[in-house]
C-alpha cells in the first residue's frame, strides 16, 4: 500500500549572495529550496554548502533578463511541490555595470520575476524583492511616471521615454530608478498575487555588509557610503541576517495583512537624508 506523502512547500531564492543566503538559510530549513543565480561556479558553492548543513537543495542557473530564463525557473519550482514563497535578490549596484544593464537586471528583471512566478505561487504564498533605499532618495517622479514603473508590462518597461537615452544620466539615477520602480511594482503586484491568494512586499536595505556592499565601499565612491553611515542615527552597518529577520516577519503569517508595501531597513540614512544631514544624491 502506497503512503500519502505531504507535498513539499517549495522556497525559491534568486541570488546567491550574502542577503540571499542569509534568508535561505532561516526560510527554507525543513522544506524545498530551489536557489538560482546567474554564476554557476558560485551557484554551486553555496548549494554545496547548504548540502552539507542538510538543506534540501534544488540548483538552477537563471538570467532574470530572460522571460524564458525565468519562466524555465518557475516550472521548476512548480514541479518541485507547492511554491510557498519567492525571495528575489538578484541586482546589480551602480558601481558594477552601465545604465542599459544596471535597469536591465533591476527593473526589468524584477518585474519579470513577478509575473512568471505570479503564475505560480500557491495560495497562502508570499514574494518579496530586496530593494534598496535608494529607491527613497531620488525626488518625485511625476505621477504618469510612478504608473508606468507600475504598471507597464515587463516586456514594455525599457521603452519607457524616461527611461531611454539621456534621460538617465548615469548609473546611479539608473540605479535609484529600478529601485523606486520596485516599490511601486509591488503595489501593482500585490492586486495580481492577490488573485491567488498570495502576496507581495518588498525590503528596501541600506548599508549591508555583503560582498557587493564591500566592492562599493572600496570603489571611487565609497566615500558617499561612509558619509551616510556617520551621518545616520544609528551610525553603523548591517549584517545580512538583519535582513533575513524581517524577511522571515514579511514573508510568514504574522505578516498576513501586509501585501504591497516596502519595509525601509537602513539604519536611518534617510531619516538623515531628509534631516538635511546628507545630499540628495542625483
Amino acid at each position: 500500500m502506497s503512503k500519502n506523502f505531504p507535498v513539499a512547500e517549495v522556497i525559491v531564492v534568486i541570488g546567491a549572495g550574502g542577503i540571499g543566503l542569509a534568508i535561505a538559510r532561516r526560510q527554507a530549513i525543513g522544506k524545498t529550496l530551489l536557489l538560482a543565480d546567474i554564476n554557476a561556479p558560485q551557484l554551486e558553492a553555496a548549494a554545496t554548502d547548504l548540502r552539507s548543513a542538510s538543506y534540501r537543495v534544488e540548483a538552477q542557473v537563471v538570467d532574470v533578463t530572460s522571460r524564458q530564463s525565468v519562466k524555465a525557473l518557475a516550472e521548476t519550482a512548480a514541479s518541485l511541490g507547492r511554491v510557498m514563497q519567492v525571495i528575489n535578490t538578484a541586482g546589480l549596484s551602480p558601481n558594477m555595470a552601465p545604465v542599459d544593464r544596471v535597469l536591465a537586471v533591476d527593473l526589468y528583471g524584477a518585474a519579470l520575476v513577478f509575473e512568471e512566478f505570479g503564475n505560480v505561487i500557491a495560495h497562502g504564498g508570499s514574494g518579496l524583492i530586496i530593494s534598496s533605499m535608494a529607491g527613497h532618495m531620488m525626488p518625485a517622479l511625476l505621477p504618469g511616471q510612478d504608473k508606468a514603473l507600475a504598471h507597464t508590462p515587463a516586456d514594455e518597461l525599457l521603452a519607457l521615454p524616461f527611461l531611454n537615452g539621456d534621460a538617465v544620466p548615469n548609473t546611479l539615477v539608473a540605479y535609484m530608478l529600478a529601485k523606486r520602480g520596485n516599490m511601486l511594482r509591488v503595489q501593482a503586484e500585490a492586486m495580481n498575487w492577490g488573485e491567488r491568494g498570495a502576496r507581495v512586499n518588498s525590503i528596501s536595505p541600506g548599508i549591508i555588509v555583503t560582498p557587493l556592499a564591500r566592492h562599493e565601499l572600496e570603489s571611487e565612491i565609497g566615500g558617499m557610503y561612509e558619509a551616510m553611515v556617520a551621518a545616520s542615527p544609528s551610525r553603523r552597518m548591517a549584517p545580512p541576517e538583519e535582513v533575513a529577520a524581517a524577511a522571515a516577519f514579511l514573508l510568514g503569517p504574522d505578516a498576513g495583512f501586509i501585501t504591497g508595501s516596502d519595509l525601509l531597513i537602513d539604519g536611518g540614512v534617510i531619516a538623515a537624508m531628509r534631516a538635511g544631514k546628507l545630499p540628495t544624491p542625483g
